[in-house]
């Protein structure tokens, strides 16, 4: 667990050879000098490859997409299939099962036995393992018409009638109220689906065992809340969110034989104070979908609702990442700005807006999986109430 601070200032020495340095990697002449000579080929090919990667990336996700709507992946999860049978059981002539499968092969989704059967390749293993993964890249072909302008979606926003903006119902209207059945359960659905992908990394990387009582703000269908009640049997639960979500959490905790142990109360945290009697509160996921405002709004309604030795845990993808920036800036960054609000930011300026919000220590806590999930934790501060332990941090 690590203290939050700023990242010392680059000198200026090192902003003039990385100058220099795209100088030289710019010129065609130099490109051509480093693919032939033989200390620098294998740098040259590796950034020429990653170069076109960065422009084939849409080709690969639409291979990606093929291959989970055609249930490639879930068809040899069974077992490997000759190219004959694969064709068969996706519907596709074999020209162009064959192509898939190329396609596929090149992009590890799929592999090919020594008999020429296919089978699942490294990545597509994982993802055919993972109902939540393939939940996502369906989801995906929104985002994509989104993008079909990145220009204008940056020059003018997110439009109210673009597919991000429909598909989240509460980008425009927080209160919940009036939403349809069938949308609340399509949004409900896909982030429940996700959010499976989270639950145990942010639970490995936090023990809840000081614990008593956990509210989830904003926790969906209880997908998280109840691995939290799950893994930590001394533990039970609120969950807080929009009355139709919270309707559908409910029935969660009494298909899974946890009502006693959970309770789902129907509100929106930007208009109404949270439930009392937690001493952790979580926000998974949910700083980043909102703007700055919004964010101090939960932060302080969190803060009022806990104890003097409370603590607030938020969980998500955070920009500047080490290893992850992608993930943080350029997906969340612009999958947010197609959505319609939000953003991802840094350790950092989370840890600013927990203090401004009246915690203190805000702490970056490691998980196994940053590219999913970062973990920042921060207790009330001490002087809230004078004479209350503020409790031992984990």
């Amino acid at each position: 667990m690590s203290t939050l601070g700023a990242a010392p200032e680059s000198g200026a020495w090192l902003d003039r050879f990385q100058a220099a340095c795209n100088s030289a990697i710019a010129s065609p002449k130099f490109r051509r000098f480093a693919a032939s000579f033989p200390l620098t080929r294998p740098v040259a090919r590796r950034r020429a490859q990653a170069v076109f990667d960065l422009v084939s990336g849409f080709v690969y996700s639409q291979v990606l997409l093929a291959c989970v709507r055609l249930n490639v992946l879930a068809v040899l999860s069974e077992g490997p299939a000759t190219l004959a049978d694969l064709s068969l059981r996706i519907g596709l002539p074999i020209d162009g099962t064959q192509r898939l499968v190329d396609a596929a092969i090149a992009l590890k989704l799929v592999a090919r036995n020594r008999d020429g059967r296919v089978r699942l390749g490294s990545v597509g293993a994982p993802i055919a393992g993972d109902a939540g993964i393939a939940a996502l890249v369906e989801h995906h072909a929104l985002f994509y018409a989104d993008l079909r302008d990145p220009v204008a979606l940056l020059r003018d926003g997110a439009r109210a009638d673009g597919e991000l903006a429909r598909y989240w119902p509460y980008c425009a209207n927080r209160s919940g109220e009036g939403f349809a059945p069938d949308r609340v359960a399509a949004y409900s659905r896909l982030m429940s689906a996700s959010q499976t992908l989270i639950a145990n990394e942010v639970l490995d990387a936090y023990p809840m065992r000081r614990h008593r009582r956990v509210l989830d703000v904003g926790g969906g269908e209880g997908t998280f809340l109840s691995a939290v009640v799950a893994r930590w049997p001394q533990l039970d639960g609120f969950l807080f969110d929009l009355p139709p979500v919270a309707e559908r959490a409910t029935a969660r905790f009494a298909a899974l034989g946890l009502r006693s142990r959970t309770l789902a109360v129907g509100g929106s945290f930007l208009h109404q104070p949270l439930p009392l009697g937690a001493d952790l509160v979580t926000l998974v996921r949910v700083l980043h979908d909102h703007d700055d405002d919004s964010v101090m709004t939960v932060l302080r309604a969190a803060h009022a609702a806990l104890p003097s030795d409370g603590r607030v845990l938020i969980a998500e993808p955070m920009s500047a990442t080490p290893g992850s920036e992608a993930v943080g800036d350029a997906y969340f960054g612009f999958y947010l700005l197609a959505m319609g609000r939000g953003r991802p930011r840094t350790p950092a300026r989370i840890a600013e807006m927990l203090v401004a919000a009246g915690f203190s220590e805000p702490r970056l806590i490691p998980t196994a999986m940053p590219m999913q999930t970062s973990v920042v934790v921060a207790d009330v501060a001490t002087h809230r109430l004078s004479g209350r332990s503020t409790g031992s941090g984990n």
